[in-house]
C-alpha cells in the first residue's frame, strides 16, 4: 500500500460519518481508494467499465473520476485539498481543490444510478459540498449548518442519493464559499439519459469546462479571496489561453458543450463559424420548442448551459468569451491609457527603480507585445499565444474549434493548424481606388441622363382650391 493511501484510510478510520451518522470501521476499511490527477492534460473520456453504458464526456483539461461498483451502488472518493495548479505553462497556482486539481474531476453517472460519494476533508478549514441541481435527500443537500455537520479537517463524510434526471449539473462547497470557491473549489457532474430520451439527442463529441476566475498578483501565487469584481486571471477549468487545449471534432460530427459559470459575473460564449442551440440547462433539457439557433449565449453566475451544433465547416474556429477583458491575462484595472505618448525612454527609467513595471503602449494593447518588456516571476504574458499568422491577441477565455474532415472518429488529438484551400485567405490588395461616386455626378450606364435641358426648370405645382365631391 502506498505512503498516501495508507495515510488516507488511517485518517478515515478516526473520522468516517454518513451526512450526520456515524459508520463503523469495518465500513470504512471498505472506502474506495482516492485517485489523483496532477496532469492538466485534457485527459481521454473514461469509457464505462461498469454499471450502465454511456457516451462519455471529454473534461477540457481535465479527467473523469473513477469509481467501483459495490452491491449495486457507484461509489466515489473525493479528497478536498490544496493543489498546485497550471494556468498555463510557466504560471502556477496555490489553490484549493479536489484529487490534485482545480477543478476538481468530473463525476459521471447514469439516470437511475444510486450513487454514494465519499468525500474526505484535508483543507485547514471545514468544508462541505453541495450537489448543485440535483434532486436528493435534504440532508445530503451540503449546506453546512443547515442540512448537515460541516466536514472538519481530517474527517471523511459519504453521500448517497440516486440520480434522478439526466443533465448538465456542479458541485463546490457550501462551507466558508467565498474562500473555498475563491481558491478553486468545484467541479462537474454530468447524469446521462438511461435511454433514448425525446429531448437528449446523441453526440458524437461531448465537452465540458466550468467558467472560474481568479485575482492572482504578477509574481505571486496565492488568490487573493476578497476580490468581488476586479478579477485578473479569467479562465476555463482554471486554464487560461494558450494553456487551454483545442475542442477537436471531426467535420459531420454532431458536438455537445456543457459550460459551467462559478465566477462572479455572467459570461457570453460566442462560437465562430457554427450555429448551435442551447438544449439544456441545469434545471434539465430544453423543450424542442423553446430553442433557436445563436451563436453567443450568455452564462450567468451559477448557471449552467448545454449546446448542441453540427460541426459542419472545416477550419480553426475561436470560441471565447465575448466580454473584451476576459480574453487577458494578467489584466490590471489602474493601468493609464497612454495612447500616443511616446514613454519608451521613460518606461526604461522607471523600470531601473521598479524592476517590474509595465505600461500601456503608446500604440494600444498589442504594442505591449514588441516593447519586450520582462515580466515578472510566475506571471502569464496579458496576450499571448502564436498562431499559423503570427500572435493570436487573446488570453484568459479563450480556445479554438478544430474541424477536420479527415479527423478519426473518437480521435481527440490536436491535428495542428488548418491547412487552407487556395485564394480563401483574407489577403492584401495594392490598387489604385476608385474615386467615390457624387451625387453630381451623371447616371450610371444602367441609367444614363438622356436630353438633359440646357436651363433649370421651374416645376409648377397645382393645388385643389376647394372640395368638389
Amino acid at each position: 500500500m502506498s505512503s498516501r493511501r495508507s495515510f488516507l484510510l488511517n485518517g478515515l478510520l478516526t473520522g468516517g460519518a454518513v451526512a450526520s451518522a456515524s459508520v463503523s470501521s469495518a465500513a470504512l476499511a471498505a472506502i474506495p481508494e482516492a485517485i489523483s490527477q496532477a496532469s492538466s492534460d485534457t485527459m481521454p473520456p473514461l469509457t464505462p467499465s461498469s454499471g450502465r453504458p454511456y457516451n462519455p464526456v471529454v473534461t477540457l483539461n481535465g479527467w473523469t473520476l473513477p469509481w467501483r461498483m459495490r452491491n449495486g451502488v457507484k461509489e466515489f472518493h473525493l479528497v478536498a485539498e490544496p493543489v498546485v495548479r497550471e494556468l498555463a505553462p510557466g504560471f502556477v497556482g496555490h489553490l484549493w481543490g479536489y484529487n490534485g486539481q482545480s477543478p476538481g474531476p468530473t463525476i459521471e453517472v447514469v439516470e437511475g444510478d444510486r450513487v454514494r460519494i465519499y468525500v474526505t476533508n484535508r483543507l485547514p478549514e471545514h468544508t462541505t459540498i453541495h450537489w448543485h441541481g440535483q434532486r436528493l435527500p435534504n440532508g445530503m443537500d451540503g449546506v453546512g449548518g443547515l442540512t448537515q455537520p460541516q466536514i472538519a479537517p481530517g474527517k471523511t463524510f459519504v453521500y448517497e442519493f440516486v440520480a434522478r434526471r439526466p443533465g448538465t449539473f456542479m458541485y463546490h462547497p457550501h462551507a466558508d464559499e467565498m474562500t473555498q470557491m475563491a481558491m478553486g473549489m468545484m467541479g462537474f457532474w454530468v447524469t446521462h439519459p438511461k435511454g433514448a430520451h425525446p429531448l437528449i439527442d446523441e453526440v458524437d463529441r461531448d465537452f465540458c469546462f466550468l467558467l472560474n476566475a481568479y485575482d492572482i498578483d504578477p509574481g505571486s501565487y496565492t488568490p487573493k479571496i476578497m476580490t468581488m469584481l476586479d478579477f485578473n486571471i479569467w479562465s476555463w477549468n482554471s486554464r487560461v489561453f494558450p494553456g487551454i487545449a483545442p475542442l477537436v471534432a471531426r467535420k459531420g460530427d454532431r458536438v455537445r458543450i456543457r459550460i459551467g459559470n462559478l465566477t462572479m459575473t455572467n459570461h457570453p460564449i460566442h462560437l465562430h463559424g457554427h450555429e448551435f442551440v442551447v438544449s439544456g440547462t441545469d434545471g434539465g433539457p430544453t423543450p424542442r420548442g423553446a430553442r433557436w439557433p445563436e451563436v453567443t449565449t450568455d452564462v450567468a453566475v451559477g448557471q449552467m448551459r448545454q449546446v448542441d451544433f453540427i460541426a459542419d465547416e472545416e477550419g480553426d474556429w475561436a470560441i471565447h468569451c465575448h466580454k473584451s477583458h476576459h480574453t487577458m491575462n494578467a489584466m490590471g484595472h489602474d493601468v493609464p491609457t497612454l495612447i500616443g505618448v511616446d514613454h519608451r525612454n521613460l518606461a526604461g527609467r522607471i523600470a531601473r527603480v521598479l524592476p517590474d513595471y509595465m505600461a500601456m503602449g503608446e500604440r494600444g494593447m498589442a504594442d505591449m507585445a514588441e516593447m519586450e518588456m520582462p515580466l515578472p516571476d510566475n506571471t502569464a504574458p496579458m496576450m499571448t499565444g502564436q498562431g499559423p499568422f503570427g500572435p493570436v491577441e487573446m488570453g484568459g477565455m479563450f480556445s479554438v474549434l478544430k474541424v477536420r474532415a479527415k479527423q478519426r472518429r473518437g480521435d481527440y488529438a490536436d491535428p495542428g493548424w488548418f491547412v487552407h484551400p487556395q485564394n480563401t485567405v483574407a489577403r492584401e490588395v495594392v490598387a489604385t481606388a476608385e474615386s467615390a461616386y457624387r451625387k453630381s455626378d451623371p447616371g450610371t450606364s444602367s441609367m444614363a441622363r438622356q436630353a438633359a435641358p440646357a436651363n433649370a426648370v421651374e416645376v409648377q405645382v397645382r393645388k385643389p382650391g376647394a372640395h368638389t365631391h
